[in-house]
């Protein structure tokens, strides 16, 4: 694995061949996942550099498990009265997060962290927790006890052992941050692979749409769907992405805030596609808890995101704004399909 990640972490410049288009792609590995920065047109290696120096960055900012960064020290002082100060996109991420905790209570709330830490999926030791662990960690569970000072730049735990993770919205900060970078430097064509979160900047160089694919959850080789996206970020969801097997019983890493236990709501995987990065990021992990019947009325009742969910009874439900775009590969594998309309 040493080994694999090595030679992930050497960037790869490579030129457009037939065009003379500039080309830079870097591969890292970061946030607990293997990333990529593909940068087309003038001065392509530098900007490609420079996005990726900004999500390594923001990892050792928002990392809770770096004893450095202003998570752990907000986590350290849980219940102790003290009130961390932050910078801005610390501040700016946990004002997020409790906004998207209201939208949808019960089904979004960064202070999982002592429940993930309960099941062992900090580390590299998972395991059910035994009933009264498990129930002790849950009540640690509520982002309303995340007092937020945005006048004073502060925030503070109300409880002692209590402790955020935004691992379910870092990767989507990360990568509007970096296409900040690329536009300010005058990108146009990019692609931003943030570890199951794709950004697409523009179209490709020769002016089509990106194409991305949509992985079946029960064999992530292949693909279910193909969507045609510009300047869009498509950020997936699902229970096949970390999991372990106890007892013949398969437990995945997205845990429901409400009962502590991996989520179980008819759904293998959510796909959102937003212009808003932060946005898609977040309703993946939180429709993936809620279920397709309350992400289709959130849907109905906003105009800023789309849908691709996978059910458990081998349907895809595709929202109307991605028809034009949508390509059905899931015949073979045994799936239907459903365009859902407003």
């Amino acid at each position: 694995m040493k080994r694999a990640i090595s030679f992930l972490l050497i960037p790869v410049f490579l030129l457009l061949s037939g065009c003379g288009v500039q080309q830079a792609q870097e591969q890292f590995f970061t946030m607990d996942t293997v990333m990529s920065v593909t940068v087309y047109g003038k001065g392509a290696e530098e900007t490609a550099s420079a996005a990726r120096q900004v999500v390594e960055t923001l990892n050792g900012v928002l990392s809770r498990t770096d004893g450095n960064s202003l998570i752990s020290q907000l986590n350290a002082h849980a219940g102790d009265g003290t009130a961390v100060e932050l910078d801005g996109d610390t501040l700016e991420l946990l004002t997020f997060a409790q906004r998207m905790a209201r939208l949808l209570p019960g089904d979004f709330d960064i202070t999982i962290a002592p429940v993930m830490d309960a099941w062992g999926f900090t580390g590299e030791e998972r395991h059910v927790p035994e009933e009264e662990t498990l129930a002790q960690a849950l009540a640690l569970v509520d982002s309303e006890k995340l007092l937020l000072d945005e006048a004073a730049g502060t925030a503070r735990l109300e409880e002692a052992g209590m402790a955020v993770d935004l691992g379910s919205i870092a990767k989507g900060y990360a990568a509007a941050r970096a296409e900040e970078v690329l536009r300010e430097a005058g990108i146009t064509s990019a692609l931003l692979d943030l570890g199951r979160n794709i950004t697409l900047i523009g179209s490709k160089p020769d002016g089509t749409s990106w194409r991305v694919g949509i992985a079946d959850p029960q064999d992530d080789s292949q693909s279910l769907c193909v969507l045609s996206l510009e300047d869009q970020t498509a950020s997936t969801s699902g229970g096949y992405e970390r999991w372990f097997e106890e007892d013949g019983v398969r437990y995945h890493h997205i845990i429901d805030p409400k009962t502590g236990y991996p989520a179980s709501s008819g759904l293998l995987s959510v796909t959102v596609i937003s212009p808003d990065h932060l946005l898609a990021d977040a309703l993946s992990t939180a429709l993936f808890v809620a279920g397709p019947e309350t992400a289709m009325e959130l849907w109905r009742s906003r105009t800023d995101f789309e849908l691709v969910l996978c059910t458990d009874q081998g349907q895809l439900l595709v929202t109307e704004g991605l028809e034009a775009g949508f390509e059905f590969r899931g015949e073979e594998q045994g799936y239907g399909y459903q365009i859902v309309r407003r």
